[in-house]
């Protein structure tokens, strides 16, 4: 049959990025506590299009998570980016899964058991045979502002923030590493289930510790930096504001 795909291209302009997304797929991830976890992963698969091609050949990204192992690690993740590369002829490759990780978390006082799901995902770019593979974690946090409790007879604004943490690093990471790295960095975590001496607990040590978004991003980015196997690190933190009708956040970028 003819390869439309193949044609010359009406415009000979070179695509950077062309592949599909929104696929899910079951995955297995390490699991620090219990060896393995099984969730599910939104996935995007793409390569990039010389001048000369009319299109890309979509149904080989498919093809070629069809014949992966399911099993999320660099080298099954190098494995799946060469064979894309191989399949579609392409100079590059880019996967991106995003998926739920859960944890069980103690609730600090009643010691109440319940899952916390956490989204991550994992970024590699397949060029001139190197992989770059970028791990990373959202991480929900508690803020109380300085400013508001410095100057309040009663009390201070409070919310809910968010710890955006992508790391690239030497040997192998714990997603639980950058997970309480991130926890860490607010004036409180939040939990998925607390008792009335829970919620006594996360109030008062919230407001024992308040912190700006800039306090927040500084704390985590010094987590990273101390961590011995992570090499580079972008950490962004919102802060989902409760008395004013935006956002606030700050970012911190370094290594190489």
């Amino acid at each position: 049959m003819e390869d439309v795909q193949k044609h010359v291209a009406d415009i000979a302009m070179p695509i950077d990025r062309v592949g599909v997304k929104g696929l899910r797929l079951p995955i297995i991830v390490r699991d620090r506590e219990s060896g393995i976890q099984h969730t599910v992963a939104q996935v995007s698969l793409s390569v990039d299009l010389p001048a000369e091609f009319k299109g890309t050949h979509m149904s080989r990204f498919v093809e070629a998570l069809e014949h992966w192992s399911g099993e999320l690690d660099y080298n099954t993740f190098l494995t799946l980016l060469d064979d894309i590369v191989g399949r579609l002829q392409a100079r590059s490759a880019h996967v991106r899964f995003v998926f739920p990780y859960f944890l069980r978390r103690k609730s600090p006082v009643s010691g109440a058991d319940c899952l916390m799901d956490y989204t991550c995902r994992v970024d590699g770019e397949y060029r001139d045979d190197t992989l770059t593979f970028t791990l990373g974690a959202d991480v929900p946090v508690m803020t109380v502002c300085p400013c508001s409790k410095a100057i309040s007879d009663e009390g201070a604004h409070s919310q809910r923030a968010e710890v955006r943490i992508q790391t690239r690093f030497k040997g192998f990471l714990w997603l639980e590493d950058i997970i309480e790295i991130g926890e860490r960095a607010g004036s409180c975590p939040v939990y998925s289930l607390l008792k009335r001496e829970d919620e006594k607990f996360v109030t008062e040590h919230a407001f024992a510790n308040p912190a700006f978004v800039e306090d927040v991003v500084r704390a985590a980015a010094q987590g990273l930096e101390e961590h011995p196997q992570i090499r580079w690190y972008r950490v962004e933190v919102e802060s989902f504001e409760s008395i004013h009708n935006h956002s606030a956040f700050a970012v911190i970028e370094s290594g190489g």
